[in-house]
């Protein structure tokens, strides 16, 4: 033992120099003497999560204990070295160091080790702020609380508001303890000020996390992984894969998924988040979702948090959110969302935080000074005066007070404060104004840097830095150098291992991402960094991070990605003078809208889409037709999914005059129909669809009478009766775009009639069979069919709806198509095959309608 301590005391202590905090080495230290004097490592857990728990939160054996002939002392070193707490920890190498020598000093005079007090000689000489919390113990306790409850099964949402630096996330990082004791998943997730355009940012960064730490696990874990997420998301994986791309490396190629539109997409989207998202919400291991800066949320992650926490959900779920409570007005989505949560009766509880008061701050300067209290009130009531108690600040205005000189160390009294220079002290009282102030005493070189990372976001990577900044590698890492030291940006690691996975093809190691990354220590740095940027030259940042994001990632394997190209050459649009690259980023915006109404982010679809349309500009119609035509189609559909009615109405007044071909106005006519009808204004949107098919050279008359309606049923069923099974499942399909639409407009105009004009139904439904009878089935024929079947049925011509029912069920098998088959089954074995078999027999077709619907 005696050379074990000779041995270590001069290697290691020499290397813990080296870091912002270098308590962490210390107890990394402590764990390596650990094993060293025992012959075993503090905890024995061979899983991840426990082990993780143990080194947070158990106290390991004392190893005078496991070894007995381990002298007293010695133990108590190991025992601080391996302090929870790192104020609790050796404050410096040369505390470990003089330690250790008193131990080999006694040992070679006495032969042996007698009891000391150990940490006398310990004192720090780098200024480190305090890292304990203080003033939030019942806080503290209003979220360990609220994780119990989830830990039995409950869902809750837990807000924490309050001002910017306030301490929100710090609070809610504590929940992590509990969390790993119970085998829990901690996931993480930040919305971006300057990228508030990104759908579902936060909930993406916390699941691809999530799938980070899935990766590490053994050959058969990530095998359990695969099947369960497969048994809840079947043929339709590919739609989660496309928002978390990392969800390949388990699940391996998956087949495409069928396209849909409007509320049909944004259904499926959500039933399949949430059916993943429950895939990790179980009793051995509870769900905690943290998504901070929700004031910065897009529409679709408020979206997807309501359904997370509607009543019907699984429990075992708890949602942490963090917002700043100034930044919330009445109108705000998130104010609406928890009206909603309200209603549903969801639980969910909002925890603000005050500042804290002097007294905390003088115990946390004190603390953090290692002198008692009452000797720095001087310095507390400064600090406290020009901060009023937010912890950000606090810190930020305690080290900037150290590089002043007002606070330093002596090596024989410790920590000093020089009270009497405290008031010729010019500190600004806002925060922003400070920061601003301090980037600005660092090298040219690091502010420019920082001003690019800043346009980036809250984390970004080394090698967009270097593009943008069009620097050397060498010179952008000595640049950022004074940042790091001065804890302004921290450095995070990257480097993940993948397993090989046995159906694709990957390297044994990737990174996450391109190489090097790191993130702001707060949004007040990023804020202030950003505020040096001037006017005119932010939007050339923006503009250089777009193209460089778009030479380098030309193929989006993911949205977030194509998000992040069109975000930053959209702020820099004003700079292209290229009328390809302008047709070109058009482009982009069209399917970055596309790919955000999927995911119900129809504010920022009408962003991206409105965007498209201004870059083409008036003569767009005449250079890029199709392209306008897309994007005033979706832009229509979107207003309204959105509740826009009125835009809808605009825009197509607008976009009419421009289109000749009647198919080619036929989609935003459908989103004019449907807006009427979602208002409530069934007549309305009949008589519109009337017009249409007007144009369209079919007359559907407003007033019918019984005469013109047997007629009509009269002539469409001889013609149908008159052919064979076989005549009406074979013949070609009929893709021809002036027919399938023609026929939509139709199946929409059967829901309106229902509703408003029923005499309407038989000389719509016939008009539809008719068309199919003459020009050929089209990917929803066994719907229109099934449609026939109910109405025959309804006027008690059961053996010819009978016949109708099994055509269309002939069809469907003919021509899948999964959204038909929905309705197929629903109208077969509902309205038409009970009037002749037994309903018992019914069911089973029934129930397979209602799973391929899931």
């Amino acid at each position: 033992m005696p050379e074990t301590l000779a041995y270590i005391a001069p290697e290691q202590t020499g290397r813990m120099n080296r870091g912002v905090d270098f308590r962490t080495d210390l107890y990394a230290f402590g764990v390596t003497l650990y094993q060293l004097l025992t012959g075993r490592l503090p905890f024995q857990s061979t899983e991840p999560p426990e082990l993780l728990h143990c080194h947070l939160a158990q106290v390991p054996d004392r190893i005078n204990l496991i070894t007995s002939d381990i002298p007293a002392s010695v133990a108590d070193m190991v025992a601080k070295l391996l302090a929870k707490n790192a104020e609790d920890r050796y404050q410096s190498a040369l505390g470990v160091q003089s330690d250790l020598e008193i131990c080999l000093e006694q040992w070679e005079k006495k032969g042996g080790i007698a009891p000391f007090e150990v940490g006398q000689r310990d004192y720090c000489d780098r200024f480190l702020v305090s890292k304990k919390l203080y003033g939030r113990e019942a806080e503290l306790q209003v979220l360990m609380d609220a994780f119990a409850r989830v830990a039995q099964g409950n869902k809750e949402l837990l807000l924490v508001s309050g001002a910017s630096g306030t301490g929100k996330t710090v609070v809610i990082n504590e929940v992590y303890k509990p969390i790993t004791r119970q085998k829990g998943y901690f996931l993480k997730g930040k919305f971006d000020q300057y990228n508030q355009n990104i759908p579902l940012s936060a909930f993406i960064q916390a699941f691809r996390s999530l799938i980070a730490q899935l990766l590490g696990e053994s050959d058969e874990a990530l095998a359990d992984w695969k099947q369960k997420i497969s048994a809840v998301l079947g043929d339709s994986t590919q739609v989660i894969i496309e928002i978390i791309p990392e969800l390949a490396y388990i699940m391996g190629p998956q087949p495409m998924v069928a396209d849909l539109s409007g509320v049909a997409a944004q259904n499926r989207f959500n039933a399949l988040f949430g059916r993943f998202i429950r895939v990790f919400m179980q009793p051995e291991h509870p769900l905690v979702i943290f998504l901070d800066d929700l004031q910065w949320a897009d529409s679709a992650s408020i979206s997807l948090l309501t359904s997370l926490l509607e009543p019907s959900a699984s429990g075992y779920l708890l949602i942490l959110g963090a917002y700043r409570d100034q930044e919330i007005s009445p109108t705000h989505a998130l104010t609406l969302a928890l009206a909603e949560l309200e209603k549903q009766h969801s639980i969910f509880n909002t925890l603000y935080l005050q500042p804290l008061s002097y007294e905390n701050i003088r115990q946390w300067i004190a603390e953090t000074l290692f002198v008692p209290p009452q000797t720095i009130s001087p310095l507390a009531e400064l600090v406290y005066q020009k901060t009023q108690g937010n912890p950000f600040f606090t810190t930020q205005v305690l080290q900037e007070l150290y590089r002043d000189g007002i606070i330093s160390f002596e090596p024989k009294s410790g920590w000093q404060c020089k009270c009497l220079h405290l008031q010729e002290l010019s500190l600004t009282a806002d925060v922003i104004e400070f920061m601003v102030a301090r980037l600005q005493t660092l090298p040219l070189a690091t502010q420019e840097c920082l001003k690019i990372a800043a346009c980036l976001g809250s984390s970004f990577d080394l090698e967009t830095l270097l593009t943008v900044s069009e620097q050397p590698q060498d010179t952008v890492m000595d640049a950022l150098q004074p940042a790091i030291q001065e804890g302004l940006i921290l450095a995070v690691s990257q480097l993940q291992t993948f397993r090989e996975n046995q159906d694709i093809d990957i390297p044994l190691t990737t990174h996450i991402g391109m190489n090097s990354q790191y993130q702001f220590l707060h949004d007040r740095v990023q804020q202030a960094a950003y505020a040096l940027i001037p006017e005119d030259v932010r939007n050339t940042y923006h503009y250089k991070i777009g193209q460089f994001l778009l030479k380098n990632r030309s193929v989006f394997d993911n949205n977030h990605v194509l998000f992040q190209v069109v975000n930053s050459l959209n702020q820099g649009v004003a700079l292209i003078d290229n009328s390809e690259f302008r047709v070109q980023l058009a482009q982009l915006n069209l399917d970055a809208g596309k790919k955000a109404k999927a995911v119900m982010a129809y504010a920022e679809a009408i962003s991206y889409l409105n965007m498209g349309v201004t870059l083409f500009g008036q003569s767009g119609w005449e250079s890029s037709y199709d392209s306008m035509l897309s994007l005033h189609q979706e832009l229509a559909e979107v207003f309204y999914l959105s509740g826009e009615f009125e835009s809808v109405e605009l825009l197509i007044a607008e976009s009419l005059p421009q289109i000749d071909v009647i198919t080619d106005a036929m989609p935003l006519y459908l989103a004019q129909i449907a807006s009427e009808q979602a208002q409530g204004k069934m007549l309305l949107g009949l008589q519109l669809g009337i017009q249409v098919l007007e144009k369209l050279g079919i007359e559907i008359p407003m007033e019918v009478t019984d005469e013109l309606t047997q007629e009509t049923l009269n002539k469409t069923l001889s013609q149908f009766q008159s052919r064979t099974l076989s005549d009406l499942v074979t013949p070609p399909k009929n893709d021809d775009i002036r027919l399938v639409r023609t026929q939509d407009l139709l199946t929409l105009m059967v829901g309106y009639a229902f509703k408003s004009k029923p005499e309407l139904l038989p000389v719509i439904i016939c008009e539809q069979v008719s068309l199919l009878l003459k020009h050929g089935n089209i990917p929803t024929s066994a719907s229109i069919y099934a449609l026939f079947g109910m109405l025959l049925c309804g006027l008690k011509k059961f053996e010819a709806g009978y016949f109708a029912g099994e055509v269309a069920l002939a069809t469907m098998k003919t021509y899948p198509n999964p959204e038909c088959e929905i309705k197929v089954r629903n109208l077969v074995y509902s309205y038409i095959y009970p009037w002749k078999d037994r309903l018992h027999d019914c069911i089973p077709g029934l129930k397979e309608g209602f799973d391929v619907g899931l």
